[in-house]
């Protein structure tokens, strides 16, 4: 299959700018003062998988494994590993890794990592907990190697432990922890939580950084690790502040507050290109901007005021809904051409997508056919659910979106919020409509459908995040074949079909591809990741 990159390079229409080569930075380098675009909700790693959490995580924690820009699966913690058989991987730990507070890393804090993380009051939506549950069992052989057990065949299982950072058991002291003996790991006293991380007493990791300080709303502070096991960063503090807004971020860096940004608005670039003190970087990324639809539940709280039946649970008029979208109109007039209009779930030459798709189609006449043989001629009425300060252009799209649909006679009502509320509204399952973004850890559909597609099963670990309450057989049967099958030919076979019977149904509507984007001084530079995380290890000068 060709590299995530290059499939990513080919289709993008505006590839990542070119930047110049970059050198060590002088010792003298002092402060970084990076503008994030949303808000973390805490400085523990394990509390909910999303992009700005992600950002401040990957400074002060690392995994046993990580991702490579093309999705692939490198070392990091763990210098090896092999499989035997379906279920069973052994991994070497590395030697000479020290945490923060200068203990040596050995596998009795992976185990009590991954104990952790399935008593993790804190947790959102099982963000975590989700992967630990597919594990039969997590054996430490001896200081350095561990032995991961799974229920069932797990092919994408070194992509999810990329996402669980180790933690030093010294958080609970020296107590003996048995994965056997039950979710609890054996383990009756109190678990580190939210609190403890936020305030730095307990946000000890590996990492190239340490957090100083932490605030959600505010600046939050790191130092360099000075005894770092791998390539030591250049910059010595770093200063992550949220900035909800694009035109302040904007107005930031233009007055010097800050060095690098995320997210500029698409209006803006123009003036930066042709400003010669800034430059930009953009990345083509897997972040699949969606609708997800109340399917579940009759009546939905935000159809037709609550009462009466759920029309979204017609497929008629959940085709309807995709088909008043002219995602090709959103690339050039919204999003100015940093976004790709989707044809389904995954970039196509992913493994699982289906070869030659355009992109959905914009009928509003066919739209409002089918709502008229679904018995909804004179349309009916929703709020919409939107963030408008997490996406690219995102409370833009969410306005086009709702006039789009108000032009097949459908009512909209549009209420866009700060992610910090939304999150938090979703997770409890909260909203009728409402536009998602989402980002896959490997190059293969079956994460998305696994997360948000599958019948929510939460001692399997699956359709962990479907707020929708979707459930269809065919599409659990395909899916759940594929979530096993460790042959890889087999498994896109399977994905295909799955995809086929989701875009069928929509009962989570593709609009498009992110791209990522980030403005910066020019005596810096940043070629940008395509997990749309900020990493100061990997901002330098320009030479």
């Amino acid at each position: 299959m060709p590299g995530y990159t290059a499939i990513l390079a080919r289709r993008a229409l505006l590839p990542a700018l070119a930047l110049s080569l970059t050198a060590s930075l002088p010792a003298t380098a002092q402060t970084l003062r990076v503008a994030l675009s949303a808000e973390t909700t805490s400085a523990d790693p394990l509390n909910y998988a999303v992009a700005p959490n992600n950002t401040l995580r990957q400074h002060i924690f690392e995994p046993l494994v990580e991702l490579n820009a093309d999705l692939a699966v490198e070392p990091a913690l763990a210098e090896s590993w092999k499989q035997e058989g379906e279920l069973e991987w052994t991994f070497r730990l590395r030697q000479g890794v020290r945490f923060h507070n200068g203990r040596p890393l050995t596998a009795a804090d992976v185990l009590f990592t991954y104990c952790r993380a399935q008593n993790n009051k804190d947790e959102v939506v099982q963000s975590y907990s989700r992967i630990i549950r597919r594990l039969a069992k997590v054996e430490v052989l001896d200081s350095q190697h561990i032995r991961i057990t799974t229920r069932e065949p797990e092919p994408l299982l070194l992509n999810d432990l990329s996402n669980l950072p180790i933690l030093p058991q010294s958080l609970i002291g020296d107590a003996k922890l048995d994965f056997a003996a039950g979710e609890d790991c054996g383990h009756a006293g109190p678990w580190p939580g939210a609190a403890q991380f936020n305030d730095a007493s307990a946000a000890i990791g590996t990492g190239p950084y340490k957090l100083v300080s932490y605030s959600r709303n505010a600046v939050t502070e790191l130092a360099r690790f000075d005894d770092y096991w791998g390539t030591k960063p250049a910059w010595q503090t770093v200063r992550m502040t949220p900035v909800t807004a694009a035109g302040p971020r904007m107005a930031g860096l233009l007055a010097g507050d800050y060095d690098i940004i995320e997210s500029p608005a698409t209006g803006d670039l123009p003036r930066l290109r042709e400003n010669a003190n800034f430059r930009i970087s953009a990345k083509p990324t897997t972040r699949l901007i969606f609708l997800q639809l109340d399917t579940g539940r009759s009546p939905s709280p935000f159809v037709n005021g609550g009462q009466g039946q759920n029309p979204l649970q017609d497929v008629r008029v959940r085709q309807a809904l995709s088909l008043a979208i002219d995602r090709k109109a959103i690339e050039q007039r919204v999003m100015d051409g940093l976004a790709l209009p989707a044809a389904q779930f995954l970039q196509e030459g992913m493994a699982g997508t289906i070869p030659g798709l355009p992109v959905l189609p914009y009928d509003p006449a066919k739209a409002r056919e089918l709502l008229k043989q679904a018995g909804y001629a004179d349309g009916f009425t929703f709020t919409f659910h939107a963030t408008n300060n997490r996406y690219i252009n995102d409370a833009r799209l969410a306005q086009v979106l709702a006039q789009f649909w108000q032009r097949i006679g459908v009512k909209v009502e549009l209420d866009a919020m700060p992610s910090s509320v939304f999150f938090g509204r979703r997770g409890k399952r909260e909203f009728s409509v409402a536009m998602g973004g989402w980002g896959s850890d490997a190059a293969e559909t079956l994460m998305f459908f696994r997360t948000w597609l599958m019948s929510t099963d939460r001692e399997k670990g699956v359709g962990t995040s479907n707020y929708g309450g979707w459930s269809h057989a065919p599409f659990d049967e395909l899916a759940g074949k594929a979530l096993v099958t460790m042959d890889g030919t087999a498994r896109a076979a399977l994905l295909r079909q799955a995809g086929q019977v989701a875009l069928e149904q929509m009962p989570v509507i593709p609009v498009q591809f992110e791209s990522a984007v980030w403005a910066f001084r020019k005596d810096i530079a940043y070629p940008g990741r395509v997990d749309q995380t900020t990493m100061a290890s990997e901002i330098s000068p320009a030479r």
